[in-house]
């Protein structure tokens, strides 16, 4: 970890302040198993206490972890009580029956290159391209992550770099070219940044 935020440190001065100003590196991780998936989906477009309820709910019901069969032992209706509306809890089961059947091993998953692990979470119904992203960076531990569909990081781009406009992704590609191969340490850093107070004085915006 001290040579990626050497790099980091080296390779972008607005990053290195970020670094002093937030501190350590203390990024959470969690398993990559079929919980840790199912997890995200369950907390997809939800506020953080609200998905931890519906959680914690899930777990009482299946047990811990929560595991592909008891998913399925549980009926549609049990998962609407629970606060799953349908489309999630049609995703929930569209997971475990992929993982039952096979078809996602996420015992083989830390084998696959970042694309590759992309393209076959994916394919399960519910799954895009930022939560195969968030599980590479915190179930598979990837360095090398840019979620650029993320809008904290984003936001935290835009406030940081002066940005007129929130970035897409060609523009925050560019921006990370730098961090390479420590994308996902700056990214931590650049979501701790939001809860930091607005540094002064605020030099004029710049294009990206």
């Amino acid at each position: 970890m001290q040579a990626a935020l050497l790099h980091l440190r080296n390779a972008d001065p607005v990053l290195a302040a970020i670094i002093e100003r937030v501190g350590a590196f203390r990024m959470s991780y969690r398993e990559p198993e079929f919980a840790s998936l199912a997890r995200s989906i369950v907390f997809q477009q939800l506020n953080g206490r609200a998905a931890l309820t519906i959680w914690n709910r899930l777990e009482e019901r299946t047990g811990a972890p929560v595991t592909p069969q008891g998913v399925l032992k549980l009926r549609m209706p049990t998962l609407r009580k629970i606060g799953l509306s349908r489309q999630k809890a049609g995703y929930l089961r569209d997971l475990a029956r992929r993982a039952l059947g096979g078809e996602i091993r996420f015992e083989s998953l830390a084998a696959l290159a970042d694309p590759d692990v992309i393209a076959a979470l994916t394919t399960v119904k519910g799954i895009g391209v930022w939560t195969a992203q968030m599980f590479l960076m915190f179930a598979l531990r990837r360095p090398n992550v840019l979620p650029t569909g993320d809008y904290g990081i984003r936001l935290a781009m835009q406030r940081a770099y002066r940005m007129r406009v929130l970035p897409g992704p060609a523009p925050m590609q560019k921006l990370a070219k730098s961090w390479h191969p420590y994308c996902s340490i700056a990214c931590w850093y650049l979501w701790r940044s939001l809860d930091q107070p607005a540094q002064q004085p605020v030099p004029l915006p710049i294009e990206i």
